[in-house]
């Protein structure tokens, strides 16, 4: 692996591990509510609030450690257009990973301090991973056009 596909999978692997941590913290954060403890224990079911929040974390996890497991089989692909596919949905899984960042914010599972963090780190993937598929856009692009070129000729 290149020296920036080392830099790239341990941004990858930081930012699971925030998310790993993130998601263990909300579980054990909703477990903790007094409304959500009261009802459990009242009725001997889990809590719609609990299963909410157990709900979008699990969405996060899932999307949020995606990201660099797709980027760890982008760097192993068998083709440029494997590595080119498997960017693709690294991409994907980090843009998901923000909506459900901001859904969490929004319905105030996360604080604007923890908010904020988490949502740069994720974006900086975003902005990582938005550079490498421009650049492998435009050598497909730059490919087809000499293909196009060398065809005109004949």
């Amino acid at each position: 692996m290149s020296e920036i596909g080392d830099s790239i999978q341990a941004k990858c692997l930081a930012f699971g591990d925030r998310i790993i941590k993130l998601n263990d913290y909300l579980l054990t954060q909703a477990g903790k509510r007094e409304d959500v403890r009261s009802k459990k224990e009242k009725s001997g079911r889990i809590p719609i609030q609990l299963l909410s929040v157990a709900n979008l974390s699990n969405q996060l996890l899932r999307a949020g450690t995606s990201i660099g497991a797709n980027n760890a089989e982008a760097t192993n692909a068998i083709s440029k257009a494997d590595f080119k596919s498997k960017s693709f949905i690294a991409l994907k899984e980090a843009r998901e990973s923000l909506y459900w960042i901001e859904l969490l914010h929004r319905n105030g599972y996360l604080d604007d301090n923890q908010f904020e963090s988490i949502h740069n780190d994720c974006e900086e993937l975003v902005k990582i991973l938005v550079t490498r598929c421009k650049t492998l856009n435009q050598e497909t692009d730059n490919k087809d056009e000499v293909k196009n070129n060398k065809m005109e000729t004949w």
